[in-house]
């Protein structure tokens, strides 16, 4: 059995690697802006004056806007595709932020480029790429959505960079520039070749047979009524919604965090760079453990360790040895979060309406991103420490976990009527 197992992995890989590939590096696309952000954070604050709480804060507008849109971004994925979406959102989303290049110094310009660009970059967010690949996937599934998400994890490691030699080379306007469009014009001619969804390609099987447009009869998943009642489908929800805000609340806190348990500044980056690397490692193991164990339970270790590794902050002491180990677990679960959501949301929805569905999914991932950098700063403005954020968070990770853990078996959509001929067919025509 284990053998054919493995059979079936290597053909859905060999089917549709191009596939990953393209989602990849389109999500890395997606992942610039709070990538690149602090490499333009010195030029604009020299050039204009402006400062660093108002420049950080074209990234929570983006993200609000995003929040409000995610849900008929899925809406218009499940109507017409993934691909006939994220083709022009790649164009667009490059253009508008080579938009930079052209501010003045106007305040009312800076968030008008990042309220611009979200609208486009919503059009390539998590949602289109794991739309894509969970459909062209079904024994590797949790892997091939790791690497995908991956393309985040691998935009903080190496866009950051790339954008400080640029800027330094040709200042911080045609940096940007340069940036987004040969980023962009590589992802769209990723995804111009190889990138299809599987409504895509039913779309083309349809028209070939000269049958209707519209395949969603034969996907198997939730309804949107049984989707708003699930109660799975809400401990998702809240165990995502709580789980960004307190992890995006840390990784934008975390030199200032570490410093109050007694870190330099400069081994504070170099953890960070580390907690950055085991995030890739941390998508990586949970994909193949996704493949093979229960999601609830792999989804519901992981947020466990996530709250020790804050726990293990609080008591730390100072010791060195404490601290980088409570880094590298945070960093490892930090990488997983995402893809922990998305593969849950797959297991659990189904494809039928997966794209409105994981909107609302992404939704919560915009909000509390938005939500969390704001809630660790106010209780440091508050207490003047970080130790409070520090201990909610430990309890919120927990209580997330157990949500996790408490979630029912998901439901065997192959045995669904239709989606076993559907799902065969699905790595084939990659």
């Amino acid at each position: 059995m284990t053998s054919g197992v493995n059979a079936s992995s290597v053909s859905e890989w060999k089917a549709s690697w191009t596939l990953v590939l393209a989602s990849f590096v389109g999500f890395v696309l997606h992942s610039m802006p709070i990538s690149a952000l602090s490499t333009y954070i010195g030029p604009l604050e020299a050039e204009f004056g402006w400062s660093r709480t108002f420049i950080a804060g074209g990234i929570s507008v983006a993200s609000a806007l995003t929040a409000v849109m995610m849900p008929f971004i899925g809406a218009v994925v499940d109507r017409f595709g993934a691909r006939r979406v994220v083709l022009p959102g790649l164009v667009f989303s490059a253009l508008t932020w080579s938009l930079i290049a052209l501010l003045t110094g106007e305040q009312w310009q800076w968030f008008a480029v990042f309220l611009i660009h979200a609208v486009f970059n919503a059009m390539i967010a998590a949602l289109l790429w794991t739309t894509a690949v969970a459909g062209a996937f079904r024994k590797s599934q949790g892997m091939a959505i790791g690497v995908t998400l991956a393309g985040a994890t691998a935009a903080h490691a190496f866009i950051p960079p790339i954008s400080v030699a640029l800027v330094d080379t040709f200042g911080w306007r045609v940096g940007a520039v340069l940036l987004s469009l040969g980023l962009g014009l590589l992802a769209y001619a990723l995804c111009y070749f190889f990138f299809y969804d599987r409504r895509d390609r039913q779309r083309v099987a349809a028209r070939t047979a000269n049958k209707a447009d519209s395949c969603d009869e034969h996907m198997p998943g939730l309804s949107l009524r049984e989707a708003a009642t699930s109660l799975a489908m809400w401990q998702i929800g809240v165990s995502t919604l709580v789980i960004l805000a307190l992890t995006i609340g840390f990784l934008v806190h975390q030199i200032e965090i570490l410093g109050s348990v007694g870190v330099s500044r400069s081994n504070a980056a170099w953890l960070a760079s580390l907690s950055g690397m085991m995030g890739i490692v941390g998508k990586l193991v949970t994909g193949w453990l996704l493949d093979r164990y229960r999601g609830d339970m792999v989804g519901g270790l992981t947020m466990a360790a996530a709250g020790l590794a804050f726990a293990m902050l609080i008591g730390s002491s100072g010791s060195s040895a404490v601290i980088v180990f409570a880094m590298m677990v945070n960093g490892y679960t930090a990488g997983a979060k995402l893809q922990i959501a998305s593969y849950l949301t797959v297991r659990y929805a189904g494809l039928r309406n997966f794209g409105k569905i994981y909107g609302v999914i992404s939704s919560t991932v915009s909000l509390g991103s938005a939500l969390g950098p704001l809630i660790a700063g106010a209780m440091y403005d508050a207490t003047g420490s970080y130790m409070q954020f520090l201990t909610i968070a430990a309890a919120g990770l927990g209580i997330s976990a157990l949500l996790l853990f408490s979630l029912p078996r998901y439901p065997d959509w192959d045995h669904e009527k239709g989606p076993v001929a559907d799902g065969a067919a699905a790595p084939a025509a990659g």
